[in-house]
């Protein structure tokens, strides 16, 4: 099947110039060896790349790192790919990952669209995670929305027959616009009952961004489909 391409022109995230701490950057110099997978234009061997075959979550825009570091250590039995393009969030989860000798997690650091295109193979995966990605409030701003319609597309082709594909934000109006993304998309299966969101899963870590939310009164709304 020929692939469906996301927009490049337009990226869906600015690289932002945020302080590293000491601890990060020493993390990012050792512990990368160990935690890190370097992007390469061909095709990642997952089973070779986490010393073993288990079932597959990624994790894109992981942030701090909150999320992915309490599923691998809740989950022993699967393995956690995580992609972030900012370096203090990679660092700190690089040193979350070592103090809690976590084996089951490995870490990206590279724009997610150009790893699920060049890096991971298709039907690969059982689980994708996205969590609260930026939403680009202004209307002129929504073409760098990362869920659009190639995206979908893309994340559907690496998901295996069966896996699940979990979103949420806490800006209703992007949660609105990938609902009606997902619905639309012949090979995924709304798991809500009524074909809506679905209530927030007991099993998300609630991360710092969600928790400054909360106490901000702003609502979440969550997704979860499934790869028919």
């Amino acid at each position: 099947m020929a692939e469906i391409e996301h927009p490049r022109s337009i990226r869906s995230f600015v690289m932002r110039g945020g302080r590293i701490t000491e601890a990060q950057q020493r993390a990012l110099e050792h512990l990368w060896p160990r935690y890190g997978i370097d992007f390469n234009p061909t095709l990642l061997d997952l089973d070779a790349a986490f010393g073993r075959t288990a079932p597959v979550t990624l994790e894109i825009g992981f942030g701090n790192g909150d999320n992915l570091a309490e599923q691998a250590a809740a989950h022993p039995e699967a393995n956690f790919l995580g992609v972030e393009v900012h370096r203090p969030g990679v660092g700190r989860l690089l040193l979350s990952l070592e103090e809690r000798q976590l084996h089951n997690a490995k870490v990206i650091c590279h724009d997610a669209v150009e790893v699920l295109t060049h890096q991971v193979a298709p039907r690969s995966l059982s689980e994708v995670v996205i969590l609260f990605p930026d939403p680009w409030h202004k209307k002129r701003h929504n073409k760098r929305r990362l869920v659009q319609a190639p995206f979908v597309e893309l994340v559907t082709e690496r998901l295996q027959s069966g896996g699940v594909l979990r979103f949420a934000s806490d800006w209703q109006p992007y949660a609105d616009a990938v609902l009606e993304l997902l619905n639309a998309n012949a090979h995924l299966h709304n798991m809500s009952p009524g074909g809506g969101f679905i209530p927030r899963p007991q099993s998300r870590y609630p991360t710092r961004f969600e928790r400054r939310g909360e106490r901000l009164g702003h609502g979440v709304w969550d997704l979860a489909f499934e790869r028919r």
